[in-house]
């Protein structure tokens, strides 16, 4: 047998190993599930070992990650909880470690979108039709590969988070006011017109119960804070806030960190400026690619591109929460965080 047949059987055998165990999943486990109202779809949002994942389909691609990746020592992995930046960070990592291979002018962002370049693990197995085709796309794609993930650090497989894999996360960290209320935007954007918008005193409460779309976002925040703490070459623990205030400073680190350090010429030349005006809120948000149709994530989510963007300021929270409100969120994070050494940017 070839060194291509065996890979072909290879991949079969995982595909159908795979299958297995999903559908053991679905038969045995996922009717025991707690459940409370959906954000998006207007479904379920379901907790599976003590977090919430919107659909079965997220579940599934969360069950595909955890049995089939094996990580490179050149992956880079943006690990997020939803609407902390993704977006933005996608293309700020992509175009620090690709700037030497692209021309300004005719960068893949300007025509692809941040999205279509960056793959998103958690639903990477609906990238195709099979199981089979989704695990051999996901070997055959060229280093350094580029993943994000909003997975919780104690759900990710151990492949991946053990030291000797190599591979690196980088880690996003938002106020958690700013994040519910981008949250509760995102969600009724995305709801289809059957399902009526959830009122932002609902969306509150599941909020601050944790129910929420990968939360609770204190535990999610935590998961990846103690394990950057213990592990801090693996993992890069950035603010939102921070890239925001200062993103000469944080770009030059992530730059660092991703192994894609700028040279003093790139430095003379304007390089990291010219990456942060490509990644900018309003370049992005303006391109037509990004606004513009929908990214298909899995057969129950396609989200339009434009409700990606909406304003990427710092404390807009301040012009829909109530003083109280604002107080709660202040005062869960101030018992979840207690003696973590880490506080929320404002």
């Amino acid at each position: 047998m070839s060194g291509q047949e065996n890979k072909i059987k290879e991949e079969e055998e995982e595909a159908i190993s795979f299958q297995k165990t999903y559908e053991k999943i679905m038969r045995d486990i996922i009717p025991t599930l707690p459940k409370e109202r959906g954000w998006m779809l207007g479904n379920h949002i379901l907790q599976y070992k003590g977090f919430w994942l919107s659909t079965t389909s997220i579940l599934e691609g969360v069950v595909f990650l955890q049995h089939h990746f094996k990580p490179r020592p050149t992956d880079i992995i943006l690990a997020t909880s939803p609407k902390t930046g993704t977006t933005w960070f996608k293309a700020l990592i992509f175009a620090t470690m690709k700037r030497t291979t692209f021309e300004l002018s005719s960068h893949p962002l300007l025509t692809t979108g941040p999205h279509g370049l960056f793959p998103f693990l958690d639903t990477y197995i609906f990238q195709n039709d099979h199981y089979q085709d989704s695990i051999s796309s996901l070997k055959s794609l060229p280093s350094p590969r580029l993943f994000s993930t909003h997975v919780p650090y104690s759900m990710l497989p151990d492949s991946a988070t053990d030291a000797s894999s190599g591979c690196r996360f980088v880690y996003i960290c938002r106020n958690p006011k700013d994040i519910f209320v981008s949250m509760w935007f995102f969600a009724n954007k995305s709801r289809t017109k059957e399902v009526s918008p959830m009122s932002l005193e609902e969306a509150f409460e599941l909020f601050c119960r944790g129910v929420s779309p990968y939360g609770p976002y204190w535990d999610h925040v935590l998961g990846y804070w103690k394990a950057s703490l213990e592990s801090p070459n693996k993992i890069l623990f950035l603010k939102y806030e921070d890239m925001k205030n200062d993103p000469v400073v944080h770009v030059r680190r992530l730059a660092e960190f991703i192994g894609k350090p700028f040279s003093a010429e790139e430095e003379r030349n304007g390089a990291v400026e010219e990456i942060i005006r490509l990644c900018s809120f309003e370049n992005l948000s303006n391109l037509e690619i990004n606004k513009n149709g929908a990214e298909r994530f899995s057969p129950e989510i396609a989200i339009d591109k434009s409700n990606f963007f909406r304003k990427g300021q710092v404390g807009d929270w301040k012009n829909y929460l109530t003083e109280e409100m604002a107080k709660r969120i202040d005062q869960i994070s101030d018992d979840k965080l207690y003696g973590s050494g880490l506080k929320f940017g404002t």
